[in-house]
C-alpha cells in the first residue's frame, strides 16, 4: 500500500496509519510528493502525469508490480490520475478528501476557491506560507479541519510547518495548484481532461469528512460513467478535510475493512 499525502503536509501524515496497516499483514510505505519533505524539488513536474509516472516508479523501484494506492487531498488527485495514468500499477485506489479529477472544479467552498486563485499569483503565496515561521499553514489547517477540533495539535502544526520551510519547498507545493487551474485552456489541460474521462476499472473507496472546510459536498459524489469497478462512498460526520489525522482510529477501521473485500 502506497500513501500519498495532500498540502500543506509531508508524509509523517499517515503516522497512525502506517503501523496499524502493517500489524494487518500489509506492507505500508508513503512517499513525500515531489517537491515535499525530503523529496527532490524540481523546477517542473508538478502535472498529473509526471507525478502517476513518479508514483509508478516508487511502486516498482520497491520491487512491487502493484500497490493500492490511498491519496489524501492533492494526493487524492494523484491517486485518481495514477489510476489512469499509470493503470497496470494501481491495484485499487482510496481517495481520501479528493473528489474525482473531472469534479474537482465543483469542489471548492468560496474560501477554498478564493485561496486557490490566491496561489496564482506569483511569489506572493510563497511568502504568506514563510512568513512568521509558517503561521499562514497552521490558518490553512485549521480553516479546513472541522469547526472546534484540536487538530492541528502542536507537534502536526510545528512539523507542518517546518517542512514548508525549507525552500523551494512552498514554491513547488503550489505549483501543483497552479498547473491544474492554468492548464484548463491549454492542450496538456485537456489531454489530461479526456484521459480521464476513460473509465477506472479498478476498487475506489472514497471517503469525505462530513464538515470539511475545503471541498464542497456537490464534488463527492462521482459519476457512475467514470468508474467500472465497485465503488463504496464513506462519510465521516463529524471530522474536516483531514480525516486520516482528525478521526484516526475511526479512518483505519473502514479502510482496514475496505481492504478485506479488494
Amino acid at each position: 500500500m502506497l500513501f500519498l499525502h495532500g498540502f500543506p503536509e509531508f508524509w509523517w501524515a499517515w503516522r497512525h496509519q502506517l503501523p496499524a496497516v502493517a500489524a494487518a499483514g500489509y506492507r505500508a510505505v508513503a512517499m513525500d510528493l515531489r517537491g515535499y519533505g525530503a523529496s527532490d524539488k524540481t523546477p517542473r513536474g508538478y502535472d498529473p502525469f509526471t507525478v502517476s509516472a513518479d508514483v509508478s516508479g516508487v511502486i516498482r523501484s520497491l520491487g512491487a508490480s502493484e500497490a493500492v494506492v490511498v491519496g489524501h487531498g492533492w494526493g487524492g488527485f494523484v491517486a485518481w490520475s495514477a489510476a489512469v495514468l499509470a493503470s497496470r500499477q494501481v491495484r485499487a485506489v482510496a481517495a481520501v478528501s479528493a473528489p474525482h479529477p473531472l469534479m474537482l472544479l465543483r469542489s471548492g467552498r468560496p474560501r477554498a476557491a478564493a485561496q486557490v486563485g490566491w496561489f496564482q499569483l506569483p511569489i506572493l503565496p510563497e511568502w504568506r506560507l514563510l512568513a512568521h515561521d509558517g503561521i499562514h499553514i497552521e490558518q490553512l489547517l485549521r480553516a479546513w479541519a472541522a469547526p472546534g477540533g484540536d487538530f492541528p495539535d502542536a507537534e502536526a502544526s510545528r512539523r507542518y510547518r517546518a517542512a514548508l520551510q525549507v525552500w523551494p519547498a512552498p514554491h513547488c507545493a503550489l505549483e501543483y495548484h497552479r498547473w491544474f487551474v492554468r492548464s484548463r485552456l491549454r492542450t496538456d489541460g485537456r489531454r489530461y481532461s479526456a484521459r480521464m474521462r476513460e473509465p477506472i476499472d479498478v476498487p475506489v473507496l472514497q471517503l469525505h469528512g462530513g464538515l470539511d472546510g475545503a471541498v464542497a459536498p456537490a464534488s463527492w459524489i462521482t459519476p457512475p460513467e467514470l468508474i467500472t469497478a465497485p465503488l463504496r462512498h464513506e462519510v465521516l460526520t463529524t471530522v474536516g478535510h483531514f480525516p486520516h489525522e482528525e478521526a484516526p482510529d475511526q479512518f483505519t477501521d473502514v479502510l482496514l475493512d475496505w481492504l478485506g473485500t479488494v
